[in-house]
């Protein structure tokens, strides 16, 4: 199978994941790159980065025309994330190619736990923001956005929930905000990185990771979150397993 027809495929995957889950493709997206289409582990997450903040910039639109996203709240969000997200960036060059490895497979295994518990219940509307826990989780996500490569969107969605009192719906389309706040910022230093990637195959990734994003936001209407969660944790699962014996190699 070409290099091409892998980057579409697996565009059209995490596009469907970011469209349908507000979060969580991204997770996908490195794993990918390094083992079907042999990036190193310093380009990969910096490809991701790419891949990401432009295939949520263009889902974004969509969820707001819903009224799904709390501008406000995501930016304010997002903006506590920022530096640490730059911060993270600058140290991802310095790791070890077996350390980005192992970490990225230790966070994909959270995700992949975080997704398989209980849905959350909805959240009360006039359940009162509290700034230092949302700039504390804010700074998290934006620490892990910078470090591996990914948006974040899989712990977004959960703090936006549990910190801020979103409900389910409007906490995937303002993770969406996030994640192209958290994953710009990210890049804004990782200029340097970005000179061996393969925009041959990053160019396509990203066509079908867009309009994966648009079907995955029609088919979350269709199929319960709680079984798109479910799925897309047992891959992750496996995912997570197969980085973690790489890395130990």
């Amino acid at each position: 199978m070409s290099v091409v027809v892998l980057a579409l495929l697996s565009g059209a995957v995490i596009g469907l994941a970011l469209g349908a889950l507000g979060g969580g493709g991204s997770v996908l997206a490195v794993p990918a790159l390094i083992y079907l289409l042999g990036f190193t582990p310093v380009a990969a997450t910096t490809a991701a980065l790419i891949i990401v903040a432009l295939t949520t910039a263009t889902a974004l639109p969509a969820h707001a025309r819903e009224g799904n996203v709390r501008w406000r709240t995501g930016l304010l969000f997002a903006a506590a994330g920022v530096v640490p997200a730059m911060l993270g960036g600058l140290l991802a060059a310095r790791l070890p190619a077996a350390v980005l490895t192992a970490a990225f497979a230790v966070v994909a295994l959270v995700a992949a736990v975080r997704m398989l518990r209980p849905r959350l219940s909805p959240a009360d509307p006039a359940r009162a923001i509290r700034p230092g826990r949302a700039a504390a989780a804010g700074a998290g996500l934006g620490a892990v956005t910078g470090v591996l490569g990914v948006g974040g969107g899989f712990l977004a969605v959960p703090a936006l929930v549990n910190v801020l009192g979103l409900r389910m719906r409007t906490a995937v389309g303002t993770s969406l905000l996030v994640i192209t706040v958290n994953s710009v910022a990210a890049l804004a230093l990782r200029a340097g990185t970005a000179e061996g990637i393969d925009w041959g195959v990053v160019g396509p990734f990203v066509g079908a990771a867009i309009l994966g994003a648009w079907d995955g936001r029609r088919l979350a209407k269709k199929i319960s979150g709680q079984s798109l969660q479910r799925i897309f944790a047992v891959a992750l699962l496996g995912v997570a397993g197969l980085m973690l014996i790489g890395s130990a190699v």
